[in-house]
């Protein structure tokens, strides 16, 4: 009874406590090996985002908007040659409000007529090329008549409305600098390459 209490226990407790520091020391040990893997694949990560770039390369949200118009009328061209069944009945900038962030978001409401096919290809263009683009607020109305400018009115077309955005490139070294603490990239865009800190402590 006396043993117990003041021996048996504190060793007990000591040997846990050795037992889960050297569990952490061969955690750190192989992560400790794995930082040249971990290196090499953050360098492979590097070349891979400059190659496909995420933010839209214009420097103020003017030409951001100019570019996102430009983009949106090639997307539809191509999707509908001529007009003939999808066009492009408003397009108009949106001004984003709320809160200061470091990512600056610009945006422009769109509004089409187009048939479905035309649609699905107009949206998988816009969001599935580069720079990343985000196509938000989507609303899809049938029409019983649907005007094609080139052959009249047909039946079974679409009045589509969306947000079409995208996000400037932060000024160079604000992006860890202005960074408010907790602040997290627009989704689906990755930008902190750094390499993760290891706690050395034991």
């Amino acid at each position: 009874m006396l043993v117990h209490p003041w021996w048996t226990v504190p060793m007990q407790e000591t040997d846990a406590q050795i037992e889960n520091l050297q569990e952490r020391e061969l955690r750190l040990r192989m992560q400790v090996r794995q930082a040249p893997q971990v290196r090499q694949r953050l360098e492979a990560a590097r070349a891979q985002l400059q190659n496909t770039p995420g933010f839209l390369p214009e420097r103020s949200a003017e030409l951001a908007t100019a570019s996102l118009v430009q983009r949106l009328e090639t997307v539809v061209a191509q999707a509908s040659p001529g007009k003939r069944s999808c066009e492009i009945s408003n397009r108009s900038p949106l001004q984003e409000s709320g809160r200061e962030t470091v990512y600056e978001k610009v945006t422009v409401q769109v509004r089409l007529r187009c048939g479905t096919p035309e649609l699905t290809s107009v949206l998988h263009a816009l969001e599935g090329g580069t720079p990343r683009l985000f196509v938000n607020n989507l609303n899809v109305l049938g029409q019983r008549v649907f005007f094609n400018p080139g052959e009249g009115s047909s039946q079974g077309g679409l009045d589509i409305s969306f947000d079409l955005s995208g996000y400037l490139q932060p000024a160079a070294g604000s992006a860890a600098a202005a960074r408010p603490a907790g602040a997290r990239a627009p989704a689906g865009m990755t930008t902190d390459t750094s390499m993760p800190e290891v706690d050395n402590a034991l």
